[in-house]
């Protein structure tokens, strides 16, 4: 080792305080850069697992092989697996109380097929012979056809052959609903049977997640014995790749020309799973790349602005070393490459350090993730892994090197260049004129002398000074713009949810009015239910002219020959204790309201609504209280008037079960929806009565176990929907992102206050000389007091002076970038704003106050004995 080495390490060793903490800024810098890059692997990873577990493993589809081809495909070098799979046909489900669901429908999968796509067993086995099948658990809710393991099930398989030229001439699949005439309602669709086939019951499933909530029969799965391609029939072979990269895309398409394959498409690959590979393009994983490049760069301008400063600090402290090595015939490279080498010592030590310390918190984060993954039922099945990559560790270090030369390159220049003069004489610390520190004389009528010494020494080193202002700005500037767009979710959540005051709905649809009237009698009777609301609703629409409808709304609705706008109105029902208390609660009498002679309502003036992605909450009614609107329908032919109904007050309180949307809403009473729809003639506007419903809406103390007491006493298939699920979701979604930025506030912070500690601590070490002279000039203890406080003072108003200005004006640019999906009005975040004044004052105020009570300890007489700056 050379003596310029040495020195370098002697010097590092002599200011451990300094060296401490330039590497545990290094360490925290490389700590984020390595979980950044685990975070986005591991979340890729995880979605792909996610993907695998809902959609099975495979990546490309080619239907309709045969032998051969199969054979062709497996051989193939690219081939990891092959899946076989065959749609045998539809069959009547006998007894099948379900009437959208009355066929089953007879799926065929090979041995690695049951393995490989997400089936999961109830109860029982899978199927190892063509006479064994595997049913469905909806079969037994939804249909009410109680069947179990053992039972012989016989079935006539065919194909759901159309009537209709409105669904073509080819059988229908899966993923088609019942035909029904679009003209009479009624089915126009029939079973051709091709063959009968008994079965054994061997085993109970969940519903298949691939089987369409729509479709027309429950899934059930037989086996797939391969002896049948023997005969020349065809099936579909899924196909797993032993690697995964964009030019298997291509290969595969290769593959199936090769193989006459005419039929394959890009549609023919599993794209969701794909896309996490990166072999489709993907917005997410575009998105979650380029932000995690953007938290990089973050990462990078702090971190760079504490190693920088640090090395800087140590150029200078070093400058008269460097001067004396110059004189004794140390070359510029030599120099330049002392402060190269204490940048690799304190990279050799801090990198493997931050890379376990990033890989161990993100573990430990992904741990707590998980925990509430499991706990918001996000329909997440698995956990996000932990996954450590060669190459998110490998972009870490290399990033962390660049980052630690950046921060060398400018001192190190300096370095090269102090002369053995320069260095003796210190000129390059001493080159300022009276006009560069001249202060306001204000400051000192204000103020007093005390303020302007300090406010002197800032401008006297403003090296350290800005080093330190731009440490504070980028934690005021980091720290407002991701708690603003944190609240800013938060609030766009509250706009989509907040209006929802129940838990869960439930759709008459389906169900007959005996059935509907049973279970309506049987969920308000349950034990967790604490509030409901029965609802009817009733679709029609009313003219308004411009100045009775906002200009907002003129845009998305119809106009007529009158220039009159076309506003969507839902007449909805309460029953009558809760349209009491409604009434009770805007102030309307409630025997008014059910009076025949006028129909009268309450309008709900509030609706939200998008125009060109852009969300909006606003009153639709410009009329008065106390005037009429005119409710008409339509019968696809012409448009015919209803009724009018009196508008006696409106309000923007929701009854349980009101769900705010793009039209207005108008509560009535029971009698007088009959009263309207009586008005409406039978015959030629019978089909307008499809757009009437019934609704239950709940309240629930606990909505999860509500909801699967629902499930068991619903007699058919339900259209149910658990809203406090989806709040839930919502609300966790946020609080996992504010995990992450307030965590990666929480570690960017700590590098700009270590950097902020650094600069002042060591400035202050380097000014005993001065200290020492204005105390031998009589400054007292309370003036000196006085002086590191103003200069505290100097500080964050320095900082918050250019902070608050950049931050303010990145959170405007957040609020337009979300203003062009929310209508929001901006305002600024008070609470956030005070809380950083008094944070970087505190910051500042701490350093100073450490490091000039280390100060006060020097004895004046060694102090001015004291030959460096």
């Amino acid at each position: 080792m050379n003596i310029v080495r040495k020195l370098t390490l002697r010097h590092m060793k002599e200011n451990k305080r300094r060296t401490f903490v330039t590497i545990i800024g290094v360490i925290i810098s490389v700590a984020m850069l390595t979980a950044v890059s685990t975070l986005a692997a591991s979340f890729i990873e995880g979605m792909k697992r996610q993907t695998i577990a809902e959609q099975g493993e495979w990546h490309v589809l080619y239907r309709d092989v045969n032998k051969d081809q199969i054979e062709a495909i497996e051989q193939d070098k690219t081939t990891k697996d092959v899946l076989l799979s065959q749609d045998l046909g539809f069959s009547m489900l006998e007894g099948s109380e379900n009437e959208q669901k009355p066929y089953v429908f007879i799926k065929a999968y090979n041995e690695k097929g049951f393995s490989n796509f997400p089936i999961e067993l109830i109860d029982g086995r899978f199927p190892k012979s063509e006479d064994e099948i595997v049913i469905s658990e909806t079969i037994m809710k939804d249909a009410n056809v109680q069947l179990k393991i053992d039972d012989k099930l016989k079935l006539g398989i065919g194909d759901r052959i159309p009537l209709d030229d409105d669904y073509g001439t080819e059988p229908l699949d899966q993923s088609v609903s019942l035909a029904y005439s679009y003209d009479t309602n009624e089915l126009v669709e029939e079973l051709e049977v091709h063959s009968n086939q008994a079965f054994t019951i061997v085993g109970i499933m969940e519903r298949p997640n691939w089987e369409p909530v729509w479709s027309p029969g429950f899934t059930v799965l037989t086996y797939l014995d391969e002896s049948v391609l023997e005969a020349g029939h065809t099936v579909n072979a899924s196909v797993s790749w032993k690697k995964v990269n964009k030019a298997q895309k291509n290969y595969a398409a290769e593959l199936a020309n090769k193989l006459k394959l005419t039929a394959f498409s890009s549609e023919d690959f599993n794209q969701t799973l794909l896309r996490y590979y990166g072999v489709f393009s993907d917005d997410l994983r575009k998105t979650l790349f380029t932000f995690s490049a953007i938290i990089m760069a973050i990462i990078i301008i702090g971190s760079v602005s504490l190693i920088y400063n640090a090395f800087a600090i140590s150029v200078s402290e070093r400058s008269r070393h460097l001067g004396m090595l110059s004189s004794v015939g140390a070359t510029k490279k030599q120099k330049r490459n002392s402060v190269y080498f204490e940048g690799f010592i304190i990279g050799i030590i801090s990198i493997p350090i931050g890379v376990v310390s990033g890989i161990t918190g993100i573990g430990i984060t992904l741990m707590f993730i998980n925990e509430i993954l499991e706990k918001a039922m996000l329909g997440i099945t698995g956990s996000l892994p932990l996954i450590v990559t060669p190459l998110s560790v490998i972009v870490a270090c290399l990033v962390s090197i660049l980052t630690i030369f950046m921060s060398t390159y400018i001192p190190a220049r300096r370095a090269s260049k102090i002369t053995a003069i320069d260095a003796i004489r210190q000129a390059e610390d001493i080159k300022l004129t009276g006009k560069k520190v001249k202060t306001n004389r204000l400051v000192r009528k204000l103020f007093g002398m005390e303020a302007e010494i300090g406010l002197k020494n800032l401008k006297r080193n403003k090296r350290r000074y800005v080093a330190t202002i731009l440490s504070l700005v980028i934690s005021i500037i980091l720290f407002l713009s991701v708690t603003y767009f944190t609240d800013s979710l938060k609030q766009v959540n509250n706009m989509t949810t907040d209006h929802l005051n129940f838990d869960i709905v439930i759709h008459q649809g389906g169900q007959t009015d005996e059935q509907w009237n049973r279970l309506v009698e049987k969920t308000i009777a349950l034990d967790t239910v604490t509030d409901y609301s029965k609802s009817n609703i009733f679709n029609v629409y009313t003219w308004l002219g411009k100045s009775e409808i906002p200009s907002e709304m003129q845009e998305i609705t119809y106009t007529n020959e009158q220039d009159e706008h076309q506003l969507y109105v839902e007449i909805i029902t309460l029953n009558d204790e809760k349209l009491k208390e409604f009434a009770d609660e805007v102030g309307v009498d409630f025997q008014e309201l059910q009076s025949q002679d006028i129909l009268n309502g309450i309008a709900i003036n509030k609706t939200s609504f998008g125009i060109d992605n852009k969300y909006y909450e606003l009153q639709p009614l410009k009329k008065p209280a106390g005037e009429s609107i005119k409710l008409f329908g339509d019968n696809d032919e012409e448009e015919f008037y209803i009724d009018s109904i009196n508008i006696m007050t409106d309000t923007e309180a929701l009854p349980v079960g009101v769900v705010l949307d793009n039209g207005l809403k108008v509560i009535v009473s029971e009698q007088t929806l009959k009263e309207v729809t009586s008005n409406i003639a039978s015959g030629d506007n019978d089909q307008f009565f499809d757009f009437y419903e019934s609704n239950l809406y709940l309240k629930s103390s606990d909505p999860i176990k509500t909801g699967k007491e629902i499930d068991d006493i619903r007699e058919v298939a339900i259209a149910a929907t658990n809203f406090h699920e989806v709040k839930q979701q919502d609300e966790q979604l946020i609080l996992l992102l504010s995990v992450f930025t307030y965590g990666f506030i929480t570690l960017i912070t700590l590098i700009s206050v270590a950097n902020i500690f650094n600069t002042i601590s060591t400035s202050i070490a380097l000014r005993k000389r001065e200290f020492a002279m204005l105390k031998s000039m009589g400054m007292t203890p309370k003036g000196f007091n006085r002086m590191i406080n103003y200069e505290s003072v100097f500080y964050g108003m320095k900082a918050l002076l250019y902070g608050l200005p950049i931050s303010i004006g990145l959170m405007y640019l957040m609020h337009r970038t979300l203003g062009s999906s929310f209508h929001s009005t901006f305002t600024l975040p008070w609470g956030s704003l005070l809380f950083v004044t008094f944070a970087i004052f505190l910051i500042v105020g701490s350093a100073m106050l450490y490091a000039s009570s280390k100060v006060k300890k020097e004895n004046i007489i060694d102090s001015l004995k004291q030959e460096s700056i």
